[in-house]
């Protein structure tokens, strides 16, 4: 599947916005099978990544070779011309204070883990439709659904963050009370067109459409 390896590279040098989704690097046959093990051994004592070419889906792709134990990962890249320029979603005008954005630090530094393990990050949709299925395989009662959170709201950053802390620290059985995030200064009122305009949040994708 790999063609030829680039270039080897520290993987804190790579954007992670290029790095796209894994697969598993088997060797192919017993004449593949020292290659690999001489690879994944480099790639351990280096703690480097390679950078290769390979063939998928008729065009040429760049991929990343990295180590997760004993396997070897190949993460299919972006080429640059994929991915789009911040600057063209980033708003230019908008400033906040010095205050506010040492609240944001110290609510940070409060919700600080080690890893990413427990059940507030796992996939709950899954789980909940698992759920389902088994109950009505048994012909038992559906679960009952979670409140839906109101639609309409203004995204308010400072709450947001407040409210996230408030629940991580219920979650572990801390005190829940949160440092209070500096109310923000308002300016003179805008017609409500004008505020409507600048509050609606708006998705977009950072990665660019390229013709094959």
């Amino acid at each position: 599947m790999v063609d030829r390896i680039q270039a080897f590279v520290p993987l804190e040098s790579i954007d992670p916005i290029r790095i796209a989704e894994g697969y598993y690097l088997v060797p192919d046959g017993q004449v593949a099978e020292e290659p690999y093990k001489l690879l994944r051994q480099a790639l351990a004592r280096s703690s480097k990544v390679a950078i290769a070419k390979y063939a998928w889906s008729g065009r040429e792709r760049l991929g990343l070779l990295r180590l997760r134990e004993d396997a070897i990962v190949l993460h299919a890249m972006r080429w640059p011309d994929e991915v789009r320029d911040p600057a063209a979603v980033d708003p230019p005008h908008e400033r906040v204070s010095e205050e506010e954005i040492e609240g944001a630090l110290a609510l940070m530094e409060s919700m600080s883990r080690d890893d990413l393990k427990g059940p507030e990050f796992g996939d709950a949709y899954t789980g909940a439709l698992a759920k389902i299925i088994e109950s009505k395989r048994e012909d038992k009662p559906l679960p009952e659904a979670p409140e839906p959170e109101r639609p309409g709201k203004v995204l308010d950053l400072m709450a947001a963050l407040t409210e996230s802390v408030q629940q991580a620290k219920a979650s572990r059985g801390e005190d829940a009370d949160v440092h209070e995030m500096p109310k923000r200064k308002t300016a003179k009122k805008q017609s409500a067109k004008k505020t409507a305009a600048k509050t609606t949040a708006k998705k977009t994708t950072a990665r660019r459409s390229r013709s094959a």
